[in-house]
């Protein structure tokens, strides 16, 4: 039985920096159901008085999530842009499958962005383990 577990991608803006959560469990439960552009409270990632909205993710295949298709099933819809196609030239559209906006347990990753911050910084809060920051040599 394999476990599972969302990798959370949380974006500073301000600080101009992103982090990396793993979430399995309970803490994942809370997050299934949620949609692209929705927000929820940084208390399940363990970041009190944080509030974070889901920007985009993807399944483990690695196929983009929308905020257009709703559901949370993989669907082939016809594309002029990203997320999930980039075109050569202008005009160009082509079928590709794509991730409904809707978060689900086939869902890897989950790309937030932090829309108010709590007291504590997140560098403070991701310190111990890198959080998957970049450092500026």
């Amino acid at each position: 039985m394999m476990i599972m577990v969302f990798k959370v991608t949380i974006s500073d803006i301000k600080g101009g920096k992103c982090y990396q959560k793993e979430l399995s469990g309970d803490e994942m439960k809370s997050l299934i159901g949620k949609r692209i552009g929705e927000t929820f409270r940084g208390e399940v990632l363990g970041l009190t008085g944080y509030e974070l909205m889901i920007t985009g993710g993807s399944d483990r295949q690695g196929f983009a999530m929308r905020k257009d298709v709703e559901g949370a099933a993989r669907k082939k819809v016809l594309l002029a842009g990203p997320p999930g196609y980039r075109p050569t030239s202008d005009g160009i559209r082509r079928r590709k499958s794509v991730r409904g906006n809707t978060i689900s347990d086939a869902i890897l990753q989950i790309n937030t962005k932090v829309v108010k911050a709590g007291k504590k910084k997140l560098e403070s809060s991701f310190a111990g383990d890198d959080g998957g920051a970049e450092k500026a040599e």
